[in-house]
Protein backbone atom coordinates (compact mmCIF):
# COMPACT_ATOMS: atom_id res chain seq x y z
CA UNK A 1 0.00 0.00 0.00
CA UNK A 2 1.32 3.42 -0.92
CA UNK A 3 0.86 6.33 1.48
CA UNK A 4 0.53 9.99 0.52
CA UNK A 5 1.41 11.29 3.99
CA UNK A 6 3.38 10.18 7.02
CA UNK A 7 3.46 11.44 10.57
CA UNK A 8 6.96 12.32 11.77
CA UNK A 9 7.66 12.17 15.49
CA UNK A 10 10.95 13.64 16.70
CA UNK A 11 12.33 13.72 20.24
CA UNK A 12 14.69 16.60 21.06
CA UNK A 13 15.96 18.47 24.11
CA UNK A 14 13.73 21.40 25.05
CA UNK A 15 16.37 24.01 24.15
CA UNK A 16 16.41 22.88 20.49
CA UNK A 17 12.69 22.17 20.00
CA UNK A 18 11.89 25.48 18.26
CA UNK A 19 14.80 25.05 15.84
CA UNK A 20 13.60 21.54 14.88
CA UNK A 21 9.96 22.72 14.53
CA UNK A 22 11.03 25.60 12.27
CA UNK A 23 13.13 23.28 10.11
CA UNK A 24 10.22 20.86 9.76
CA UNK A 25 7.89 23.66 8.64
CA UNK A 26 10.44 25.12 6.18
CA UNK A 27 10.95 21.68 4.63
CA UNK A 28 7.24 21.30 3.83
CA UNK A 29 5.85 19.56 6.89
CA UNK A 30 2.74 20.58 8.80
CA UNK A 31 0.37 21.59 5.99
CA UNK A 32 -3.23 20.89 6.97
CA UNK A 33 -5.89 22.45 4.71
CA UNK A 34 -5.40 26.21 4.74
CA UNK A 35 -2.82 26.08 7.54
CA UNK A 36 0.92 25.54 7.67
CA UNK A 37 3.47 25.01 10.45
CA UNK A 38 1.03 22.64 12.20
CA UNK A 39 2.59 20.45 14.87
CA UNK A 40 1.91 19.06 18.31
CA UNK A 41 4.39 18.91 21.17
CA UNK A 42 4.42 17.39 24.61
CA UNK A 43 7.18 17.58 27.21
CA UNK A 44 8.68 14.57 28.93
CA UNK A 45 11.90 13.03 30.15
CA UNK A 46 14.23 11.16 27.81
CA UNK A 47 16.63 8.60 29.24
CA UNK A 48 19.72 7.07 27.65
CA UNK A 49 23.22 5.77 28.24
CA UNK A 50 25.89 6.31 25.62
CA UNK A 51 27.95 3.19 24.90
CA UNK A 52 31.68 3.00 24.16
CA UNK A 53 32.50 5.17 21.18
CA UNK A 54 29.43 7.42 21.59
CA UNK A 55 29.68 11.20 21.79
CA UNK A 56 26.53 12.32 23.61
CA UNK A 57 25.43 15.91 23.09
CA UNK A 58 24.28 15.92 26.73
CA UNK A 59 26.03 14.01 29.51
CA UNK A 60 28.82 11.46 29.31
CA UNK A 61 29.23 8.08 27.67
CA UNK A 62 28.75 5.21 30.12
CA UNK A 63 26.46 7.17 32.43
CA UNK A 64 22.65 6.96 32.51
CA UNK A 65 21.30 10.43 31.67
CA UNK A 66 17.91 12.15 31.95
CA UNK A 67 17.00 15.08 29.73
CA UNK A 68 13.90 17.29 29.54
CA UNK A 69 12.74 16.74 25.98
CA UNK A 70 9.88 17.55 23.67
CA UNK A 71 8.08 15.07 21.44
CA UNK A 72 7.25 16.95 18.24
CA UNK A 73 4.67 15.49 15.84
CA UNK A 74 3.76 16.76 12.39
CA UNK A 75 2.65 15.44 9.02
CA UNK A 76 4.74 15.26 5.89
CA UNK A 77 4.08 14.34 2.26
CA UNK A 78 5.61 10.88 1.83
CA UNK A 79 7.41 12.03 -1.33
CA UNK A 80 9.41 14.56 0.76
CA UNK A 81 10.38 12.15 3.53
CA UNK A 82 14.03 11.63 2.56
CA UNK A 83 14.60 15.37 2.28
CA UNK A 84 12.88 16.05 5.61
CA UNK A 85 14.92 13.37 7.40
CA UNK A 86 18.11 14.95 6.07
CA UNK A 87 16.98 18.38 7.33
CA UNK A 88 16.17 16.97 10.78
CA UNK A 89 19.62 15.42 11.02
CA UNK A 90 21.23 18.75 10.01
CA UNK A 91 19.56 20.78 12.77
CA UNK A 92 19.14 18.14 15.50
CA UNK A 93 21.91 18.27 18.12
CA UNK A 94 21.90 14.56 19.02
CA UNK A 95 24.40 12.10 17.59
CA UNK A 96 21.51 9.60 17.06
CA UNK A 97 18.16 11.44 16.89
CA UNK A 98 15.08 9.39 17.81
CA UNK A 99 12.68 9.72 14.86
CA UNK A 100 9.47 7.73 14.28
CA UNK A 101 7.80 7.56 10.87
CA UNK A 102 4.13 6.51 10.85
CA UNK A 103 2.21 5.97 7.58
CA UNK A 104 -1.15 7.78 7.59
CA UNK A 105 -4.18 5.99 6.18
CA UNK A 106 -6.60 8.92 6.43
CA UNK A 107 -4.93 11.59 4.31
Amino acid sequence: MEFKYVKIVVFVDADHADKVREALAKSGCGHVGNYDSCSFSVKGVGRFRGLDGSKPFIGEAGRLEQVEEERIETICPAERLDEVLAVIKEVHPYEEPAIDIIPLLNK
